[in-house]
């Protein structure tokens, strides 16, 4: 993942770069065409698993550590030597996602690091001219589309190993090989794994060359918001995106690559945000640890991911939770165990969050809600009373119930809703209360208080 922050060591980084419910995608019809047809599967999954593996796991310290530490790029192209996973299963992969209840992957082609994990010809420095002699988006492309889920591939254009990344006016040639590599890796990832569903951008925008700063006179400086890269290299994404429309033409793509976007994506549990019902967004955070494989590294209980994806889906976002692999492909026990434990809760109470929309009633300390037809599902994850009450809306409600099967009373009036739940039925993770209304909730405007 991009980290958005200012790096640390600036004199050390300047010395280093000058020696150095199976929801399968359909293809839109008729009427449902363009951007709105292409999201829809996608909005109705809900809930997905991103996947961060390549060699950054062998040291266990973070998708981040070559830059961080500052490795020499020769010292860490080392590490592909020893790049052999004895466990790379991606059919158990693909099998954990779904008992997890996500309905789509997305698997890291190309981090950061430049190290490809695909077939990328005469190029060394891959999975396949590697120790490891194997093509794993073609392996994690086969037994993610087997058993039924979106097929995502996460791709980082923003190279470290290339010097024009942080000096792309003064190391011209250099940026304009990454942009070469980057035009290649994209031409040959979208025609030779098949229908690809998502492209997950990282690190592809014009404005983060140099990590979003200038240099001058020696020093860095980071660009205010609003100011922008004036220099004379350009990434000519448009040359990709109509290459990727021409490819994948019900590809549905992030926006960190100056492209129209399809879906923008909100990292880390802190970046929840509000509710957004008219652009297809994305939380996409981690289960533990950095994104990359960390030791020991214990998920959080299972009411926090719980909450989360209720919280999510109610301000009408997805939820994408990465995992990291060990060196040896296969998945922590402890954090495997967990996202088991959420596939549990959603098949009992997916219903609430699967193939709908957020709203009516807007986030709040109470919790959330979301809809389908007729049904209003209100997540209560926290009670501040015997009652909560609801802003009014337009709409009679005919019932109330809890999903758990435990009684609810309701009672509405020109003033709101109040809703209650006897102690004994309440879920200390989620109670979810099901409103079924005389008239279909999406065409009621989201209220709050």
């Amino acid at each position: 993942m991009t980290k958005k922050r200012i790096p640390h060591l600036l004199s050390a980084v300047l010395l280093g770069l000058l020696t150095a419910l199976p929801l399968r995608p359909a293809v839109a019809q008729g009427a449902e065409s363009g951007q709105e047809a292409r999201i829809k599967w996608w909005r109705d999954a809900r809930f997905g698993m991103f996947i961060h593996w390549g060699l950054y796991a062998i040291p266990g310290r973070g998708e981040w550590m070559m830059w961080n530490e500052q490795v020499p790029v020769s010292e860490y192209a080392k590490l592909a030597g020893q790049f052999k996973p004895a466990s790379f299963t991606p059919d158990a992969w693909a099998e954990l996602a779904k008992e997890a209840g996500m309905k789509y992957m997305v698997f890291t082609a190309r981090h950061h690091d430049g190290f490809a994990m695909f077939d990328d010809g005469a190029n060394p420095f891959s999975s396949v001219k590697t120790a490891a002699k194997r093509d794993f988006v073609a392996g994690y492309v086969k037994a993610a589309r087997k058993a039924g889920m979106g097929v995502g591939l996460y791709y980082s254009p923003m190279d470290w190993r290339f010097p024009g990344y942080f000096f792309p006016d003064m190391y011209r040639d250099s940026a304009v090989a990454m942009r070469e590599q980057y035009h290649r890796q994209m031409k040959k990832l979208l025609s030779n794994y098949g229908k690809i569903d998502i492209l997950w951008f990282d690190g592809g925008e014009t404005d983060w060359l140099n990590f979003g700063a200038d240099w001058g006179m020696a020093t860095w400086t980071k660009r205010t918001e609003g100011q922008h890269y004036k220099g004379g290299f350009d990434w000519e994404h448009g040359k990709v995106h109509a290459m990727m429309r021409r490819l994948q033409p019900q590809i549905v793509i992030n926006g960190r690559a100056d492209m129209a976007e399809d879906f923008h994506a909100r990292e880390g549990d802190a970046a929840l945000g509000g509710f957004d019902n008219r652009h297809p967004w994305e939380l996409c955070t981690t289960i533990a640890g950095a994104w990359g494989y960390q030791p020991n590294m214990q998920p959080k209980p299972l009411k926090h991911y719980i909450q989360l994806l209720a919280n999510a889906a109610g301000r009408d976002g997805n939820l994408l939770l990465n995992v990291g692999p060990r060196p040896d492909g296969q998945v922590d026990p402890a954090q495997a165990e967990r996202l088991r434990e959420i596939g549990r809760w959603l098949g009992k109470y997916g219903e609430s969050i699967y193939e709908t929309r957020g709203g009516p009633f807007l986030p709040g300390e109470y919790g959330a809600s979301t809809h389908r037809g007729n049904t209003v599902y209100v997540h209560v994850l926290k009670w501040q009373g015997e009652k909560l009450v609801l802003p009014a809306i337009p709409a009679k409600v005919l019932s109330a119930a809890t999903l758990a099967g435990g009684k609810a009373d309701v009672a509405q009036s020109a003033d709101g809703i109040e809703l209650s739940v006897p102690s004994g039925s309440r879920d200390d993770i989620d109670t979810i209360i099901a409103l079924q209304l005389d008239s279909p909730a999406a065409g009621i405007e989201p209220v709050g208080k």
